[in-house]
């Protein structure tokens, strides 16, 4: 029996190599899209546990390079496509919003039309986010798939036009293309420069002796935290119903920044209060306070749930920093 055969655009990121190994779990030959990089020994470190099944098929390809997207088509021929890539970092989309907007909007166009010119049948999923929300919520304090989308950042803005571009696609060409607007979704993979691993691993270096200081910018801010792992399964089970459609993918449980300090200084036994300090050059010029998603429509229509805490989900990441340093 032929192999289901899926293509990952970003594949190298936290959520791709989840994504890669799961779908490697689940029978399919998996191939990506990795961007040139003039430093390529680091580019696929996230990719260790799956590397000899998919070191051949790794493609170089850009989201602004319609022909290199043909080509990666071309040669993976997948019946699914997993649109991951994006410069997506909030904060540095302020430093960088031409680029983001080409990068994170426009890249999912092009995508968009590649696919269509090459097997409509193809079935893609694209990560939206909750960022598109900005800071407009219901009045039960909660974000869901009808919730007006305010994006307060060049990351939002650029997330909502691949949103509205998919849907436009999909109703136009009858192409099947999910939206799952995934809130924040963390794991040991997850960048440094991200709060949650800027935390824990800072806070790790602190209690082996190793640093001093962590400096934050918002400290009030909520979000609704889940684990990688987590979301790139609700990533798969999109795509394997029978209609596509949009899906908020949340916990439905918020935590502030602070909390996010509080419990892991506390594991590590550390007094947080002498080594957090606050600097306003972390802050955004537009500030996201609240984000609390509602996902009752993805967990009734695909059974999914997370199997992760937030405190599960940051007793692995200290664990992971703890044995990294102990090396």
């Amino acid at each position: 029996m032929k192999k289901k055969r899926a293509l990952i655009t970003g594949i190298n990121g936290q959520d791709g190599s989840y994504l890669a190994e799961l779908l490697i779990e689940k029978g399919y030959e998996v191939f990506g899209t990795i961007k040139r990089n003039s430093v390529s020994e680091n580019q696929t470190s996230r990719l260790d546990s799956v590397y000899e099944p998919i070191k051949n098929n790794l493609i170089y390809a850009d989201l602004l390079d319609v022909p290199s997207l043909l080509h990666a088509l071309k040669i993976s021929d997948p019946c699914e496509v997993y649109n991951l890539a994006a410069q997506s970092h909030v904060r540095i989309s302020f430093d960088q919003p031409v680029y983001t907007a080409q990068a994170t909007g426009i890249g999912t166009l092009n995508l968009l039309e590649a696919i269509r010119l090459h097997n409509k049948d193809i079935r893609m999923y694209q990560a939206s986010s909750s960022e598109m929300f900005g800071n407009s919520i219901d009045d039960d304090g909660y974000q869901r798939e009808t919730t007006p989308m305010n994006p307060v950042s060049p990351y939002g803005c650029a997330k909502v036009f691949s949103y509205n571009i998919c849907r436009n696609y999909r109703n136009s060409y009858g192409m099947f293309i999910s939206n799952g607007i995934l809130f924040n979704h963390e794991s040991p993979r997850r960048g440094t420069n991200f709060v949650t691993n800027k935390v824990v691993k800072t806070a790790v270096r602190i209690k082996l002796g190793l640093d001093n200081e962590l400096v934050l910018g918002n400290l009030n801010a909520t979000r609704d935290w889940g684990h990688a792992k987590d979301y790139v399964e609700a990533m798969w089970m999109l795509l394997q119903q029978d209609s596509s459609g949009d899906y908020v993918c949340s916990t439905g449980i918020s935590h502030s920044v602070l909390e996010l300090v509080e419990y892991v200084f506390g594991k590590l036994n550390l007094d947080w209060k002498k080594h957090v300090k606050t600097d306003s050059k972390f802050l955004r010029p537009e500030e996201l306070e609240d984000l609390k998603g509602d996902s009752a429509k993805l967990r009734s229509e695909t059974g999914w749930s997370p199997k992760y805490t937030f405190e599960t989900m940051l007793d692995e990441m200290i664990e992971h920093w703890i044995k990294y340093y102990s090396k």
